[in-house]
């Protein structure tokens, strides 16, 4: 009989010892079994923001920040990037296997017949403010499916989960769209069954009733890229906000709604956008770029640069490796009569130097995914206030998977955080007259 792998913990205050197994897993960082420690000695563990600790078993996805690796059920980014689309990596990430043809169209025919929302939710936009930010609205609109949708899902019926899967995935483009148009007091355009599902989205957000609109397809291209590329990204603050919602049996829309708002967050979702407006400001500025590069590496000065480093890769994001190809190419496409030269050749620049300045070299310091989709966007024709939207679009995928991944898990459990309580001690009340 095979040996288990154990580390010993003493405590000294009582001489008691536990044996805490260690978990291997296939890849990736080996794992402290912790969960018979209160058990036995009485002590929690105290991990703010869970930098250190497991909170599930998965096999979705795979990221090695020091190696700068990003796998998706073991396929390499950077292979999944070139070679697949959007819908084929939705395929991957819910079922763990990349589909053949037959699987990949009838996939993609189930997506494009759940493009359309239910009628009486044109009816809900309504009651937002008209100059609502659009994160605002995709919150209040996902969550309001479950009130259309809610009584037809058993959560513990595999086949009722993947129905909630696809009706996420195909409609997010279309309440994404809608909630531009209705910020932008524009009219609602329904989904087209015979586009793609980038340049479906692309066709609801700018076309007109006015003229004909055909998308650029190289916009699309990119667009495909940029939604691969944020997909799934383990376990992050909006996808274990999903697991914890989820982890109370709430309905799937409420959990992926959640994750919305958790991904609204400036220090999530909003980095590509702090990009622009550092930009912006760099631009309208009297300062060069330099004089910005100076302030950044000024250990006394607050300010830095936005989209360069991660918390996560202390090696170049994988992902920014792949989209500063495209980037550079959209700009090519574009040529130098566009409204936004001035901003993209500041990017340029400032990627130039950071690249070459043992400052940030040293430091890791890396243009990241952030700073290029950002660009794109931008060139796209995309507002600022849209683009953590389409994050939300793209990470929808991941979302559900991590979600219907715990729902059919049997070590999952409603979560529980501890906490190291360092309040008050036990005290009488005392009577108002008397304080």
């Amino acid at each position: 009989m095979e040996q288990k792998e154990t580390v010993t913990l003493t405590d000294n205050s009582t001489g008691k010892q536990i044996e805490l197994p260690i978990l291997r897993p296939t890849n990736g960082t080996p794992t402290i079994d912790v969960r018979g420690l209160y058990r036995e000695l009485g002590y929690f563990t105290y991990d703010p923001g869970f930098l250190s600790t497991a909170s599930c078993r998965s096999s979705i996805t795979y990221l090695d920040g020091n190696k700068g690796i990003l796998q998706y059920g073991g396929y390499p980014i950077e292979q999944l990037a070139e070679h697949s689309t959007f819908l084929e990596v939705c395929y991957l990430l819910l079922s763990g296997d990349l589909p053949n043809e037959r699987e990949l169209k009838q996939f993609e025919t189930i997506i494009t017949r759940h493009t359309m929302l239910h009628e009486a939710l044109k009816r809900f936009y309504s009651g937002f403010r008209r100059d609502a930010h659009p994160m605002a609205i995709m919150v209040g609109v996902v969550g309001a499916l479950s009130a259309f949708y809610h009584d037809e899902i058993d959560i513990h019926n595999p086949e009722d989960r993947m129905i909630a899967a696809h009706q996420l995935i195909a409609k997010m483009p279309t309440i994404a769209a809608w909630s531009y148009r209705y910020a932008n007091g524009l009219p609602f355009t329904y989904p087209d069954n015979s586009l793609s599902y980038p340049d479906n989205f692309l066709n609801m957000m700018f076309s007109m009733p006015t003229e004909p609109y055909k998308a650029d397809p190289f916009f699309v291209k990119a667009l495909d890229l940029i939604m691969i590329l944020h997909a799934d990204h383990e376990q992050n603050a909006s996808t274990s906000t999903v697991r914890l919602t989820g982890s109370s049996e709430a309905n799937p829309f409420a959990a992926i709604s959640a994750g919305i708002a958790s991904l609204w967050g400036p220090a999530h979702g909003g980095a590509n956008e702090s990009v622009i407006r550092m930009l912006v400001d760099i631009v309208e500025s009297d300062k060069d770029v330099q004089y910005y590069i100076d302030r950044a590496k000024d250990k006394n000065d607050r300010f830095r640069l936005m989209g360069f480093g991660h918390r996560i890769y202390k090696n170049y994001d994988p992902r920014a490796r792949i989209i500063r190809k495209t980037c550079h190419e959209l700009l090519e496409h574009l040529g130098q009569d566009n409204e936004y030269q001035e901003l993209f050749d500041t990017a340029m620049e400032l990627e130039r130097i950071a690249l070459e300045d043992d400052y940030f070299v040293s430091r890791n310091l890396y243009p990241n995914v952030d700073f290029y989709s950002g660009i794109i966007l931008l060139a796209m024709g995309i507002p600022l206030t849209m683009f953590t939207v389409i994050f939300a679009l793209s990470r929808t995928v991941g979302w559900i998977s991590h979600w219907n991944e715990m729902i059919q898990d049997p070590e999952s459990r409603i979560g529980r955080p501890r906490q190291l309580y360092d309040g008050a001690l036990p005290r009488d009340y005392v009577p108002l007259n008397k304080r």
